[in-house]
């Protein structure tokens, strides 16, 4: 590993390869990847029924345009006009590259990319390759990195992003076996490590990811909309969404209680229109406060199953009550959607293998048989819609920082399905330009301390699976006020006494240390976040506060801002009204290609 670098990339997702592969595309090819594990990460190894990715329409008659698909990412609440603007301009370039490198997205014989409709989505700009669209996209951009050469250092957690007056100057990492403590030198991070993963117990993202928020609050940066999450129903044995076909084929949910008694709550509860609440989750699979009389009924019915102690399943072998005579009790959305996709027969797992056999494929590939087993559930946290702060160009406000994916913060409230893949790219693109547009600048030599390690019985699972735990109770889609306050007056003196207070036994777990220390850090962000918004806002998008109704009831025009665990308002930017005339900006072009030819 040499010590001294143009720019570090850490993570080895989308994002990551893509910041890779486009720096070395734009000349600057003294770079290097960082990850605690290649293989590790949410890009590889998650997604859903099909896993989408949201883009501008590329088929069909139905009209589409950069500029709607930039209002419906704005419209969502709490958006930035310009990066609305870019994740819609820059989604068909992006998109294209992906085919380009093998990613198969499906096309007619003429070349047209079939589009679908996802949730939060008034056309059809979804596309899938089907369960693992992240995980061929992160294959073919390895593909890629890999054949220019790029450097990828494997087995490093990078413990510190090291900045003097505000400007990067390198980053600390720790090897994930030794312990070793490594300092580099470097212009420019990019920080593509995903969302915050390891703040809730109750959790989609995949066990090998973890984030690493934290890196980015050391540093000075500042958050945004942090305070907004994404949340469904997924299994918890093995963690994936159950949305789409896996809610349309109708399974059974059941609740088990501590003497072994069953019940089928929701048809209790709802009786025959639990039926089409089932099959709605298939589209309308994030819980929303909006629809908590709707689809979301059965979000908050299977958690108040899981508070009373019970445990609950969704099981395939079987119909639920309601269909005993028949599908003509369904509403006609959902009759008509399971006529045309020929499954108005048998039993649930009949009617998915008939129409997505794949999603049997899945689980079986993970030792969970559908045809045999039910899959626990419960309501978890699948995605941060805030992260840090951005810019423009995806550089945050400590020059040299950018982020870019899930840990940059560029949504807001609401988003379509799928457009965090799109962000991925567009993010990652937008940063690469940045920085090779930059002029060259002189390394500066960081120095790091490393903190004073307590060494003991091991205490870092005790106080990770504690935090976990009451995260997931307090301040996940159904938050508790005075709760969340108790819990950020722990972490804030945790954050303050930290390396006096965790144990580990020896300095094979020092990565372990920093990533529990990444996730108090972050859990501090968004609690503060949680609690401005809760006391500022109160309910809405996908989290009820203290069961109160909305009271904003309009679009939000703002966005919540955490320096540290002090958060605070401001109006998001409204859409950028730029130059459109083609002979000034061809005249702009040129300009530009006689500057990097001198």
């Amino acid at each position: 590993m040499r010590k001294s670098y143009h720019t570090i990339i850490i993570g080895t997702g989308c994002a990551g390869y893509n910041a890779a592969d486009r720096l070395y595309d734009f000349g600057i090819k003294d770079i290097a990847m960082i990850t605690e594990g290649r293989l590790m990460g949410t890009s590889r190894n998650t997604g859903s029924d099909k896993q989408t990715y949201y883009k501008l329409s590329l088929c069909g008659s139905e009209g589409d345009s950069v500029r709607e698909m930039a209002d419906t990412l704005y419209s969502g609440g709490g958006v930035m006009g310009e990066h609305a603007l870019c994740e819609a301009a820059y989604s068909t370039r992006c998109f294209m590259r992906l085919v380009e490198l093998g990613v198969p997205f499906p096309t007619n014989e003429y070349g047209e990319y079939a589009g679908y409709k996802t949730d939060h989505d008034p056309r059809t700009r979804a596309t899938s390759c089907g369960p693992l669209t992240s995980k061929y996209m992160t294959e073919a951009l390895e593909r890629s990195v890999i054949s220019k050469g790029i450097e990828i250092i494997d087995c490093q957690r990078v413990v510190k992003i090291i900045t003097e007056d505000h400007t990067v100057t390198g980053v600390a990492c720790v090897n994930t076996v030794t312990g070793d403590i490594t300092v580099i030198a470097c212009q420019n991070v990019i920080l593509c490590t995903g969302g915050p993963a390891g703040i809730y117990k109750n959790t989609v993202y995949p066990e090998s990811q973890h984030g690493a928020t934290g890196l980015a609050i050391e540093a000075g940066a500042t958050l945004s909309n942090m305070e907004e999450w994404q949340y469904g129903i997924a299994s918890t044995k093995f963690r994936w969404n159950l949305s789409g076909t896996y809610q349309q084929v109708l399974p059974r949910y059941i609740a088990i209680d501590k003497n072994g008694g069953e019940s089928e709550f929701l048809y209790d509860t709802l009786g025959a229109a639990s039926l089409g609440l089932i099959f709605l989750k298939g589209y309308q699979w994030p819980f929303d406060t909006r629809k908590a009389e709707g689809s979301s009924r059965v979000d908050l019915l299977v958690a108040e199953q899981i508070k009373r102690g019970n445990t609950v399943y969704l099981d395939f072998t079987k119909n639920p009550k309601g269909l005993e005579n028949g599908f003509d009790m369904l509403p006609k959305e959902a009759y008509t959607y399971l006529k045309n996709s020929g499954a108005l027969f048998g039993t649930p797992i009949e009617r998915l293998a008939k129409m997505n056999m794949g999603a049997i494929e899945l689980y079986a590939a993970h030792g969970i048989n559908l045809y045999q087993e039910r899959l626990e559930i419960a309501v978890c946290a699948q995605h941060c819609n805030g992260g840090v702060e951005v810019d423009e160009n995806w550089q945050s406000g400590v020059s040299g920082l950018y982020a870019a994916g899930e840990a940059a913060g560029t949504f807001g409230v609401y988003r379509p399905g799928g457009s965090a893949l799109n962000a991925t790219q567009v993010g990652s693109l937008r940063a690469a330009e940045h920085i090779a547009k930059k002029k060259g600048g002189v390394h500066a030599t960081p120095t790091y301390t490393l903190p004073m390690i307590q060494y003991g019985k091991a205490s870092i699972e005790d106080i990770r699976n504690e935090l976990q735990t009451e995260m997931s109770c307090v301040a996940d889609f159904d938050r508790s006020t005075e709760g969340m306050k108790a819990l950020l007056n722990k972490v804030e003196k945790l954050c303050d006494t930290f390396f006096n207070m965790a144990t580990i036994e020896d300095r094979s777990q020092t990565a372990a240390l920093f990533k529990l220390y990444d996730m108090v850090l972050t859990q501090r962000a968004t609690l503060s976040a949680m609690l401005f918004s809760a006391e500022t806002i109160g309910t809405h998008g996908s989290a009820f506060v203290d069961r109160k109704p909305d009271r904003c009831g309009e679009k939000r025009k703002t966005r919540t801002l955490t320096r540290g665990a002090i958060s605070y308002m401001e109006g998001v930017s409204e859409m950028p009204e730029p130059e459109l005339w083609f002979e000034t900006l061809l005249a702009q072009k040129k300009q530009e290609m006689n500057y990097e030819k001198k």
